[in-house]
């Protein structure tokens, strides 16, 4: 079990690392004058310098595909930190599938929403603005990094509660026990009937009501009085 355990959070560097490099491939290619021109997702996530035809333009920085970078970038230290220390161990897998989930957002979207043009656009005519594969991939990269990252988790978690032969829970039992008391608690709850309902609502409509009357003439009072004040 820790064989296989040791596997998988080998397994999920190993993708988190893909998953970072992947940022340096191309993401985007924009048809400029009728050429191709190709968008590195680091480029449009640092909005770095770029040519083209000879002109040096200053790409304007994505923020979101800047985000998933940084995301997958903090996923990717954290996951080798865990070898050193397991208090990190829940926080690897967290932060690849948020960045996993948001780059399938940009990866299923136009590409018109995440790659700014603009700057392209004061020079050339942009006829076309594509996503490349390596979007996609990079999405299921990370998808399969916070995969092995929480089965990292939930081994190396069940591997301590055998090891502490009965007196720790697994998450997933911790889990369970959460939700059943939750549940027990909901059912607790002593729900107002529809008239109790209605009444308290039409008390605090009334109420609001009252206030905004009584707000709206001591503001008109003392307009008037500042006008007999000021002889306007």
């Amino acid at each position: 079990m820790k064989i296989v355990n040791r596997i998988c959070q080998i397994l999920a560097i190993v993708f988190g690392l893909g998953s970072l490099a992947l940022f340096f491939m191309d993401f985007a290619s924009v048809i400029c004058n009728g050429e191709p021109v190709n968008l590195i997702g680091a480029q449009l996530g640092f909005g770095s310098k770029i040519k083209v035809d000879g002109e040096t333009i200053q790409m304007a920085k994505s923020a979101d595909i800047l985000v998933c970078f940084v995301l997958t970038a903090i996923a990717f230290v954290l996951s080798i930190v865990g070898f050193k220390s397991k208090k990190v161990r829940y926080f690897a897998p967290a932060f690849g599938l948020a960045s996993a989930i948001y780059m399938l957002v940009i990866a299923l979207s136009s590409a018109n929403s995440f790659v700014d043009i603009r700057p392209l656009n004061t020079l050339f005519s942009v006829t076309a603005v594509e996503y490349t594969p390596f979007v996609l991939i990079t999405a299921i990269a990370l998808f399969v990094f916070a995969a092995f990252a929480v089965a990292y988790l939930l081994i190396d978690d069940y591997i301590e509660v055998v090891e502490s032969k009965g007196s720790k829970r697994t998450i997933v039992k911790r889990i369970v026990l959460f939700l059943r008391d939750y549940k027990s608690e909901v059912k607790k709850i002593v729900w107002p009937s529809f008239k109790e309902v209605l009444k308290n609502t039409l008390i605090v409509i009334i109420i609001c009501v009252i206030v905004g009357l009584l707000i709206w003439g001591v503001d008109l009072g003392l307009g008037k009085l500042l006008e007999l004040i000021l002889g306007v």
